[in-house]
């Protein structure tokens, strides 16, 4: 707690226009953090801004201000907003309900915020006193000063803009997006020495200025892990989605040094799911960014390194050692190898699309598009779950959105409960038979050509949005002439490898390989990669604790 002096000043604001759940909030507060902080209720975002000016003129001090999400005239993240210019050290929490999770993930990027919090919070002992026990001492370990925060100067319809914003968003790293437009960064760019011709421009927290850097370069400025810590270690895991996060939980927590390799970010596909329902334990839904921003935590709080904007070209066999090796020439080797680099989205062969990528077209989800669909007609190409999840979501601020299937049902290929979901929105509709034929613009998208897969016809479309989901390519290349692959490119392995009875003939030990071993002892596949995999999250992770199990047989025996 606050002492001395200092402490009978400090604040925590709390605003909430329900006068129940305000009170409520106010009651835990004072029961906790009274004799120590004064605690100042609102029931209105305004009121509550008057409040924090009123206490900036007496010089009092604010630790945390916590918000909540749906208030009148001004959300919470609104209201968050402008406190930061009154109190831009004090800590920030949004107060929501399970249903607007995504747009507290999205006020991360907006209002750098601390913690969000889901409604109710009872017991306060577990779910609110020990969030608020750690920003209070992160808030006194600051020195009240402004938390840094990374700035992004770029063009709205820049594709390495996007790229940029996508890259940090999904990586949990807080930031600030300025257009070139804007006064403001107009400020920064002139700051830099740098005009609107090479952006985006990056301006990391200790005032570092990067002109289009790279994910690796990116990652190592703003604080992300990109080098080993070792050369050798029990595990390496290639692959930050559901199944790599299995297993760099499993096998830390079981005491193999472990490392994880992520080309991007963690998560994966499912990392930018807007929503997912099925998930074992959530029976609300959660959204892929929080369920697999908790897996990294988890893993990272058992003890294993995740790497970030490492890239994996090569797998060698050096007796009892597996080294992977890196784009950059440098290597790390393990006794045990888990694959688990998952699938990426198939590119849309039509004309316009490659140029338009980034600038309108978008591959996945790309939820820091999202925002700025509010009041748009949008385009999903696709018809599976990952379609059907990103139509619900971007269905909430979108004037429509225009499901675009090749097939003739969505039954298919999308589960029962999507599908009645999708139904039932009123501004959702679905188009089957259709195809997209070509999309037209000259700086972002402007139009779709439509194309009727029966009858022929086509039809142009005014768009300025089109996410794609259509079907997923294994990211196996780097693997050719290691590790046995189908004529897909998944990853064939345990009984897959001996359909005939027989190990494969290039195996050397006297045992068959366990299931998830491929035809190289000691290198293991989980998740989506695997050919026959079920291309689902918890699949995906049970198969990545399933592997960690299996890479303890194999250095029992070896």
């Amino acid at each position: 707690m606050a002492q001395g002096a200092e402490a009978s000043r400090t604040v925590i604001l709390t605003v909430d226009d329900d006068p129940g759940v305000s009170r409520a909030v106010a009651r835990d507060l004072r029961r906790r953090y009274g004799e120590a902080y004064r605690i100042v209720r609102a029931e209105s975002s305004q009121s509550a801004l008057e409040a924090l000016r009123e206490l900036k003129l007496r010089g009092d001090l604010v630790a945390v201000i916590l918000a909540d999400y749906r208030m009148p005239q001004m959300n919470g993240i609104e209201f968050l907003e402008q406190a930061l210019d009154v109190y831009p050290a004090a800590r920030r929490v949004l107060l929501t309900a399970y249903a607007d999770t995504n747009a507290a993930i999205d006020a991360i990027n907006v209002v750098d915020l601390d913690h969000y919090l889901l409604k109710p919070w009872d017991p306060p002992e577990e779910k609110l006193y020990p969030v608020l026990d750690d920003l209070l001492e992160a808030w006194r370990s600051s020195d009240h000063r402004p938390v840094p925060i990374t700035k992004v100067v770029g063009h709205r319809w820049s594709a390495r803009s996007s790229g940029v914003r996508e890259f940090l968003a999904r990586n949990q790293v807080p930031y600030r997006w300025y257009s070139c437009d804007e006064p403001e960064g107009r400020r920064l760019l002139a700051a830099a020495g740098q005009d609107e011709q090479r952006l985006p421009l990056v301006v990391t927290a200790d005032g570092t200025a990067l002109v289009e850097p790279e994910d690796p370069e990116l990652a190592d400025r703003v604080g992300l892990a990109t080098t080993p810590t070792a050369d050798f270690y029990d595990l390496v895991v290639i692959g930050g989605g559901p199944a790599g996060l299995g297993a760099a939980v499993y096998g830390a927590s079981e005491g193999l040094r472990t490392v994880l390799v992520e080309r991007t970010a963690t998560g994966g596909q499912a990392g930018q799911s807007s929503r997912i329902e099925n998930y074992l334990g959530f029976p609300d839904g959660v959204s892929g960014s929080q369920l697999t921003e908790r897996a990294r935590r988890q893993a990272a709080k058992f003890g294993a390194e995740i790497l970030t904007a490492r890239e994996v070209t090569g797998l060698e066999v050096s007796g009892a050692a597996r080294t992977v090796r890196f784009s950059d020439g440098s290597a790390v080797a393990a006794h045990c190898v888990i694959l688990a680099t998952g699938v990426t989205y198939r590119q849309l062969a039509a004309p316009g699309v490659e140029d338009l990528t980034g600038c309108g077209v978008f591959y996945g989800s790309a939820l820091t598009e999202a925002a700025a669909c509010q009041g748009h007609d949008v385009y999903i190409v696709g018809g599976a779950n990952s379609a059907g999840q990103a139509a619900m979501h971007l269905a909430k601020g979108a004037k429509s959105v225009t499901l675009l299937v090749r097939g003739v049902s969505l039954s298919d290929s999308m589960s029962h409960y999507l599908i009645q979901q999708i139904t039932d929105a009123p501004n959702i509709s679905v188009r089957t038979g259709t195809v997209v034929e070509a999309a037209h613009g000259s700086d972002h998208l402007e139009q779709l050509t439509l194309r009727d897969v029966e009858s022929g016809h086509t039809e142009l479309v005014d768009a300025q949005w089109m996410f794609v989901f259509i079907g997923a390519a294994p990211l196996t290349d780097w693997l050719g002439g290691t590790v046995l692959r189908d004529d897909r490119g998944f990853i064939v392995a345990g009984p897959d490898l001996t359909a005939d009875g027989k190990p494969p003939a290039d195996w050397e030990l006297d045992r068959p390989p366990y299931h998830l071993e491929t035809n190289v002892p000691g290198v293991f596949v989980a998740g989506d990669a695997r050919a026959e995999s079920a291309k689902r999250v918890a699949s995906a992770v049970g198969e990545g604790a399933m592997a960690v199990m299996l890479v303890h047989r194999y250095l029992e025996q070896s």
